[in-house]
């Protein structure tokens, strides 16, 4: 239970309902800022870089990529973990939170869920482009067909991440969308011009905030969120057994489903840290947006920290304690030392070092520290993927198959064109959505005054 007298009230500055309803939908009806439209106009060209590369793709082939007989997945692997990791922040928020009674992240949550939405999709984008012939992605769906025998092959876990990512793309989409529909209606009903009362109407599905309506919206919330949170873990326990169930060096290891997992959270949260002290400081939400929910993200980077600097370290004895030759050389000459020194490293220092400067108190209040710490976090979570991926690849067990791999500009290409999209939906998100829950809000703000009484 959240101690208002011992950790602060959730809710600064003194707000009344009516309040909380007109701060939350403020952005709305004002005018998009200045940089609001640079932005817009820059992912707008990353965008565009990125669908230049993937029609380069299609139109040519991955021969365009830097993959070759040695590393057959490069960075299209590679972003697809990282962005499907990012895109476990807001399960994790609204319904592991709401599990453990965290009545902090009711401020949190509507952004954390639309970073699902657009991560998870830009997750998407690389598996389908990987195939090579995306005209033919339709053969891994199982459908009756008139192509005699051929079906999917259901042993593959290639499959399984097919059918857990659409399962999850879905869940995620429906609950970020069914908890908007009472602050839709809020919107709706405050609306003065015709075209806005219209769409949002059409948006809120007739919400009239009856007692059925708040029942059936709990309800389904409830359902939601149950699938959501086994969802949560599936899917990127089902990405780690892509290769753990393979014989490569660095990758045939039991410990990669809870690894990839923990790793999940851990880069989910950082961009959610990231993306909230932008909302706090660019909207104003200083009295939304405490210092209280920084902190309480930060002590949780610092525990996952601590998970994840013991998954690194456990990595490396196994391979060391096994006397497996291959595992030797591939941890102590091709990551510890060797050619990709400089990735290991940086993983190291990203994600098991630096985020311990969080137990002082002054850097968790220091929002420019919490800012770069919550950037370097995911850049060394990219640096992870990147060594799971490429150093035990590119050195197999024929010498004469090695090769150093060098992402090319369309691969550069189809990174940058995702991180647009998924810029482009949080601009979008930011002026057309309400970014907090206008009733959890309100339920906070009795909650306190419960507290304070």
């Amino acid at each position: 239970m959240y101690k208002t007298k011992i950790r602060g009230p959730l809710i600064l500055g003194g707000k009344t309902l009516r309040n909380i309803s007109e701060d939350v939908i403020a952005p709305i009806y004002q005018k998009a800022p200045l940089w609001w439209w640079i932005m817009l106009g820059l992912s707008l060209l990353m965008s565009a870089f990125g669908l230049w590369a993937m029609y380069v793709t299609i139109s040519t082939g991955i021969g365009t990529w830097g993959v070759n007989n040695s590393v057959g997945w490069g960075w299209a692997i590679i972003n697809f973990v990282w962005w499907i990791g990012i895109g476990h922040a807001g399960t994790a928020f609204s319904i592991f939170l709401l599990v453990l009674r965290q009545k902090w992240r009711t401020s949190i949550n509507r952004a954390a869920e639309a970073m699902t939405v657009f991560a998870v999709g830009a997750a998407a984008l690389f598996p389908a482009l990987h195939m090579g012939r995306i005209w033919l992605a339709f053969y891994i769906i199982p459908y009756p067909n008139t192509r005699g025998p051929l079906w999917v092959n259901f042993n593959s876990p290639l499959f399984w991440d097919f059918a857990a990512i659409s399962a999850y793309l879905l869940i995620s989409v429906s609950f970020w969308y069914f908890g908007m529909l009472p602050d839709f209606a809020t919107i709706r009903d405050r609306a003065t011009s015709k075209i806005k009362k219209s769409v949002y109407g059409i948006l809120a599905f007739g919400w009239k905030g009856s007692i059925r309506d708040w029942k059936n919206y709990e309800s389904l919330a409830f359902i939601l969120g149950g699938i959501a949170a086994v969802l949560v873990v599936s899917v990127h326990s089902i990405v780690a057994t892509d290769f753990a169930v393979s014989v490569i060096p660095g990758w045939h290891t039991t410990i990669f489903p809870p690894y990839f997992v923990v790793g999940a959270i851990f880069s989910g949260f950082a961009m959610v840290l990231t993306l909230m002290i932008l909302i706090r400081k660019l909207y104003n939400f200083e009295n939304y947006v405490t210092d209280s929910h920084l902190n309480a993200i930060a002590k949780i980077l610092i525990f996952i920290s601590l998970i994840m600097g013991t998954g690194y370290a456990t990595e490396v004895f196994i391979a060391w304690y096994s006397g497996n030759e291959f595992e030797m050389f591939t941890f102590f000459h091709n990551r510890i030392t060797g050619e990709y020194t400089f990735m290991f490293w940086a993983m190291v220092v990203c994600n098991a070092l630096v985020p311990q400067l969080f137990w002082s108190k002054k850097i968790r209040s220091n929002l420019t520290a919490l800012f770069i710490i919550s950037i370097i976090i995911n850049i060394g979570m990219w640096y992870e993927r990147f060594n799971i991926v490429v150093t035990s690849l590119a050195n197999d067990y024929l010498p004469a198959n090695w090769v150093n791999y060098e992402p090319t500009l369309v691969e550069v290409g189809i990174y940058v064109g995702t991180l647009g999209i998924f810029i482009l939906g949080i601009l979008l998100f930011m002026k057309f959505v309400p970014m907090m829950a206008i009733s959890e809000l309100k339920g906070i703000l009795k909650f306190n005054k419960e507290q304070k009484h």
